[in-house]
């Protein structure tokens, strides 16, 4: 799960951003009216985000009451209702947006992750993400990848070490950029992109510690696999989807990381109705 602190900030940004001084339109509704809601999904969806959906009602009224039918990471349907919520009128039609906003992100995400997961059932090929996540929702989405059943890559350019072509130019060859890398840090694991099969060559010879084979048609996976011979991790990347998963893990790749988890994703159509009370 993510750090509360985190999810309450998130939620400070979003209120921020949608309410800024008040809700204007929620004003002709008369603060004592109480109102009972429920959000309901359009389509199949693995349910997440429930924690920021909770924050978002919580901060503009402690006294909302959120009543979840499915647990985070279960699977909904079209035409279910996923949670109820009951209490201030004001406060549910001020946060619907900011809390739908998140559900529908992280549940899409989630749910993306959970197909590519399932693609690879029966291999022994794990699915990453990457750093290709919407702008201030690494944390939040990264969370929804693993919800989905997949794994994180390296969360951000402080907790691995990924040596890439612009890397490797600047430091004049892949020999040179791994030492200066095992320099820098001796705890965390030393990756290099590699975009053929010489450069598959000059990374074993550096004692890199992950590969990652950029574009590689099926054949140079296989070859670098063969090549490779269980001394390094393998990463796989470039023209992954759902019909070509498979085929690129039988070739015998650790990971294959995908930067559609986080980036393509199409928000949930979800819906939230809110009725006032007598």
């Amino acid at each position: 799960m993510v750090d509360p602190k985190i999810i309450d900030e998130d939620v400070r940004r979003f209120l921020a951003e949608d309410v800024g001084s008040g809700d204007l339109t929620a004003l002709v509704i008369p603060e004592e009216k109480s109102a009972k809601a429920t959000v309901v999904t359009r389509e199949a969806m693995l349910v997440c985000g429930q924690a920021w959906v909770n924050a978002v009602f919580k901060k503009l009224d402690p006294n909302v009451e959120i009543e979840w039918q499915y647990k985070e990471g279960q699977q909904a349907f079209s035409g279910d209702v996923l949670c109820y919520l009951s209490g201030s009128a004001r406060a549910l039609l001020t946060g619907e947006r900011a809390a739908l906003n998140m559900l529908q992100t992280l549940s899409a995400t989630a749910s993306l992750a959970s197909q590519f997961a399932k693609a690879l059932e029966g291999t022994s090929t794990v699915v990453l993400d990457t750093r290709k996540t919407i702008p201030g929702l690494r944390l939040a989405q990264k969370y929804a990848v693993r919800c989905g059943g997949a794994m994180n890559h390296r969360v951000g350019l402080y907790d691995g070490i990924l040596i890439k072509e612009n890397h490797i130019m600047a430091a004049g060859s892949i020999k040179n950029a791994v030492s200066a890398a095992r320099i820098v840090s001796n705890t965390v694991e030393v990756e290099v992109e590699v975009e053929n099969i010489a450069e598959v060559k000059q990374a074993l010879d550096a004692k890199a510690d992950i590969l990652l084979l950029d574009n590689f048609s099926l054949e140079q996976l296989k070859e670098a696999v063969a090549l490779n011979n269980g001394v390094a991790k393998l990463e796989a990347s470039g023209n992954v989807n759902l019909s070509t998963i498979r085929d690129i893990a039988k070739t015998g790749v650790d990971f294959i990381s995908v930067g559609a988890l986080t980036k393509n994703i199409q928000a949930v159509d979800l819906s939230m109705r809110v009725n006032l009370e007598a």
